[in-house]
């Protein structure tokens, strides 16, 4: 007689199933970065339009964010910062954050929740001043 398989206890993935996939986002991420770096999104249509601002005529707190990435990408910071200054500071403190989780290990969450409350108003507040023509350059170029 076949004897079922163990059971896990709850909230417990078989083994390796994490590793694998933070090993397929890791290349995900590799694949869109290399997509990024080689096909200038200034130049190539092939990228999803902004519907916000198709739509509106507005920009979006993401809008001009895949240029912004290329500009980083080829090391042009103040034309990334133009494109979407809010993409670039947002990385600086992701970067940080993840540092200092890294090192001091802590038994926190990566993120508290006030923080993120705290970047939806950011993305707001930044939304409606690029929006305005005193703010124009928070638009992208």
């Amino acid at each position: 007689m076949d004897a079922a398989p163990p059971k896990l206890p709850a909230g417990q993935s078989p083994p390796g199933l994490a590793r694998r996939w933070k090993i397929i986002l890791f290349a995900a991420a590799l694949v869109i970065l290399a997509v990024v770096f080689f096909f200038n999104p200034a130049k190539n249509n092939f990228y999803p339009a902004c519907q916000f601002h198709r739509l509106t005529g507005l920009n979006c707190p993401g809008c001009g964010m895949t240029r912004s990435l290329h500009a980083l990408l080829h090391g042009d910071f103040s034309t990334a910062l133009r494109d979407n200054a809010l993409f670039v500071s947002g990385l600086f403190l992701l970067a940080a954050r993840g540092a200092w989780f890294l090192l001091a290990r802590p038994a926190t969450e990566f993120f508290p929740m006030r923080w993120l409350w705290l970047f939806l108003a950011a993305a707001v507040v930044f939304t409606v001043l690029r929006n305005l023509s005193a703010f124009a350059f928070l638009s992208p170029g």
